[in-house]
Formats: structure tokens, sequence, C-alpha cells
């Protein structure tokens, strides 16, 4: 069983930020003294890219990652595994038999791991690996990225890849950028729609080109290990900007090398 979704721009703002945002919320704290007065979180950081139609609406919104970024990832991790011993012991386990000793930390070390695109910026991933290039190149196809990720409705792993082209406007990429890339937006709770959204948009804000198409291909464990148990099923996304989303030539010449097979 295999659907597929056309996936439209969103908004300015991207949506996985305003999760950073709650997350950071529940971090917060209040101060032991006397008076009781409230401790002001540090705001987050920003990393402002300009729109591709030239306004200043669009920005990517991250976590602080100045010199307390450390004791708070460290008190986030506490707190974690204070929630993952709560949920074994809901599940009638023995928390403190020789195999469940130490797994509440080691699982909230990797659910630190499996959301840390909460601290990755377009800026650092990208790290300057952008290139002059005066050619008139057509598509620049990228297939098969690996990625996984995590479903915010049940917190159960999604995975399949993800195919990037577009056609560049004087300025190319690093190529294991997209890469980076996608890891970053993966590295979140997600929803595969908005995932497909946001590289696009990254890589249109980044590079300005002419046009950009992702797709995304994906079997989601929500499916195939609980539920409706369909270990066959895929789902697949898309998102067409720029010339992409307006020539249905250029779009059919997008899928014929997504077809197309290894060359010799």
């Amino acid at each position: 069983m295999k659907r597929v979704l056309l996936v439209e721009p969103e908004g300015s703002k991207c949506a996985a930020d305003e999760g950073a945002d709650r997350l950071a919320e529940s971090t917060h704290t209040h101060s032991p003294t006397a008076n009781s007065k409230k401790r002001r979180r540090p705001q987050d950081s920003r990393h402002k890219l300009p729109a591709s139609d030239g306004s200043s609406d669009s920005e990517f919104t991250f976590r602080s990652t100045d010199s307390t970024s450390a004791v708070t990832d460290n008190h986030r991790t506490q707190r974690l595994a204070s929630a993952f011993t709560t949920i074994l012991e809901c599940l009638g386990e023995d928390t403190h038999r020789e195999g469940l000793l130490k797994t509440p930390l080691r699982a909230a070390k990797a659910m630190m791991y499996f959301t840390k695109g909460y601290n990755e910026n377009l800026e650092t991933v990208v790290n300057g690996a952008l290139f002059k290039s005066e050619e008139n190149a057509g598509i620049v196809l990228v297939k098969s990225i690996d990625v996984h990720s995590l479903c915010e409705h049940h917190l159960v792993p999604f995975h399949g890849v993800v195919h990037i082209g577009y056609v560049p406007d004087k300025v190319i990429i690093g190529l294991s950028k997209f890469a980076r890339i996608v890891d970053m937006f993966a590295r979140r709770l997600q929803v595969q729609e908005r995932l497909t959204t946001q590289i696009a948009k990254a890589i249109e804000c980044i590079l300005k080109p002419h046009g950009v198409a992702v797709v995304v291909e994906c079997t989601h464990m929500c499916m195939t290990m609980r539920g409706v148990e369909k270990s066959g099923s895929k789902t697949t996304t898309q998102s067409m900007l720029g010339s992409f989303n307006r020539s249905a030539s250029l779009r059919a010449e997008y899928f014929s090398m997504l077809k197309a097979g290894s060359l010799p």
C-alpha cells in the first residue's frame, strides 16, 4: 500500500521550532530563594535566513547553545532517566534487576541523540560550503539519502530515503550537506509531511535556486509493528518549490531521473 502526498509550502516559521520552544519551557525552574522570583529563561538563539521572495519573515529558531547548554543537557538527561524509570515501573518491571539497572539512563541518552536536531542550525550544518557556479547547470539530484526519525504521535521510528533535486542559480552546495540538513530536521519529533517541507524550504533559503524538489519515502513503525500491522506499507511525500512547482516538464525530468538506474 503506497500513498502519495503533495506537501504545499508552509508558513514562514518552521513548525518543528514550536516543539523546540515547548521542550525548552519544560526545563524552566524556579529560584529556591525566599522571594521565589522566577529565573529568566535564556532566549533561544536565532539564525535568520532571508526568504526566497526577499522578505525578512523567514527564520529558523533553535535552542540556546551557550556555555550553560552542557549543564542543561545533563539536567534533561537526568529528568528523562527518571521518567523512563517510571515507565518501566508502570509496565510492571523490576527496575532493580540486572538487565534494567542502567536502562533508564541508556534510554535517556538515546532519546537525547534521537532529538539532537533541536540543537543544530543551518549555519553550522552548512559550515560555509557554498560555491559560485557561473555555468547554467540543469537539475542536480542526490538520491537515496537515508533518513531515520521519530513519529511525534507514538514516539516510534519511521525510516526511509530522501531524494533532493535543485536547479542552481549561480550557487551550489557541497553534496554531503544535503545529508546533514536531512539529519538536522529528522533528529526531532516529526511527521513525514512536515519533514519534507522543512528540508525543501531550508535548501531554498540557503541557495536561492531556481527550484527545489524533495521526495521522501518512508516505512512507519506505527503502521507495521502496531495498529494495522501492514509491513509492506510505505508513505511518499513531496515538496516542489520554485520552477519545479511551475513547470510540469521540469517535474517530469526530475521524476525520470529518479527512476533511472545507475550509470554503467
